[in-house]
């Protein structure tokens, strides 16, 4: 492995152990009201069907809180509540059955309402994820450093990490988080090389589609090439389980995750007679279901199509009005466009089950 990881101790959330040497677990955040129960329910289905390990939702009120439990009889994957401002909601969503909860001791209404939080979490044995995030620190750090840097990040999560403990608690994550790389990620590292507590990583806000999933990639690449992240988020302005998507692409893309399918597809030119984006996009959509790793290869033209696609389990490659079709290698065929791709996809299926099968064995 051409990455060290950090060697952090091992928490677990619901049924997903975070740290140690388990995989870097993927999460995201429901954007629906929690008090709309078939809608978050709905939600997270669409998130566990893309390969969300863990989902967060927001609980802004005792109506939230209360579907807590009305969610998990529908769900499969660890629910963590979402709590800011009212420390007797995340009580309150403890006592409902939340598999953990995130809270920000900075606007909770002071350390004396933290004690009541934790003294819950401790009764139940509930993991705390600790968020620091730039908007939110204590203006005493603030002071300090005048301005929301990397070594007031670091030195506010300290700060809370040492309450947790002589408070009795130690079943808890971190994340340090905020909208610049920079200060993201050496504010994590100095966290980092302190504890060994696992570190829950992220750009918070990071924008739209494209910014924010570029913007993610050099953020999270770069603390995972440190070394740093058990969990991780991609925040996007954009349908939950996108995040997820490009969550996953992050860690496959440096080896540390092998999961769902990686289509390869050319950057097109002028040769290409057929609408590849399009094609491409409606594959990937297609196979999003798919969780064990299977390359696919979709390429537009005959230069270099049939020579790339043959290197994938699957390809098809445009050769004028038909598309040749390569399965591990090897030409099965021409066919034209939906005909290819329907082949392609049940072939991927195909190959999925068996790969499935074989792990199961």
């Amino acid at each position: 492995m051409w990455i060290k990881r950090r060697k952090s101790r091992v928490i677990k959330v619901g049924n997903v152990p975070i740290g140690g040497d388990n995989p870097i677990v993927v999460q995201s955040m429901t954007n629906t009201f929690t008090e709309d129960l078939k809608s978050t329910v709905a939600q997270i289905k669409e998130l566990e069907r893309v390969g969300c390990e863990i989902v967060r939702v927001a609980v802004p009120s005792v109506e939230a809180a209360e579907n807590i439990p009305l969610i998990k009889k529908e769900i499969t994957i660890p629910l963590i509540a979402d709590i800011h401002f009212d420390y007797k909601l995340a009580i309150l969503s403890i006592e409902k059955g939340a598999d953990g909860i995130r809270i920000n001791p900075g606007n909770i209404g002071g350390m004396d309402k933290v004690r009541e939080v934790i003294k819950a979490a401790n009764e139940r044995s509930i993991p705390i994820r600790i968020g620091v995030n730039t908007g939110s620190l204590p203006k005493e750090i603030l002071n300090k450093y005048g301005r929301p840097c990397d070594e007031a990040l670091a030195e506010t999560a300290l700060s809370y990490m040492k309450f947790f403990e002589d408070e009795g608690f130690i079943n808890m994550k971190f994340s340090l988080k905020g909208s610049d790389i920079k200060t993201t990620v050496l504010a994590n590292k100095l966290f980092a090389s302190s504890c060994d507590y696992p570190i829950h990583i992220g750009i918070t806000e990071a924008g739209t589609v494209l910014s924010g999933a570029v913007k993610s990639a050099a953020g999270i690449g770069i603390l995972l090439y440190e070394g740093i992240g058990d969990t991780v988020r991609v925040s996007l302005s954009a349908h939950p389980k996108i995040e997820v998507k490009v969550a996953f692409k992050i860690l496959s893309s440096l080896g540390l995750r092998n999961y769902g399918v990686d289509v390869i597809s050319c950057p097109t030119c002028g040769r290409c007679q057929i609408d590849l984006p399009k094609i491409a996009l409606e594959v990937e959509e297609a196979l999003e279901h798919i969780k064990v790793p299977v390359s696919v290869a979709v390429m537009g033209c005959a230069v270099n199509g049939p020579g790339e696609a043959s290197f994938a389990d699957v390809g098809i490659a445009a050769a004028g009005d038909k598309f040749i079709f390569f399965v591990n290698g090897k030409v099965v065929g021409k066919f034209d466009e939906k005909e290819a791709i329907e082949r392609l996809v049940k072939e991927v299926e195909r190959i999925a089950n068996e790969k499935e099968n074989e792990s199961v064995s």
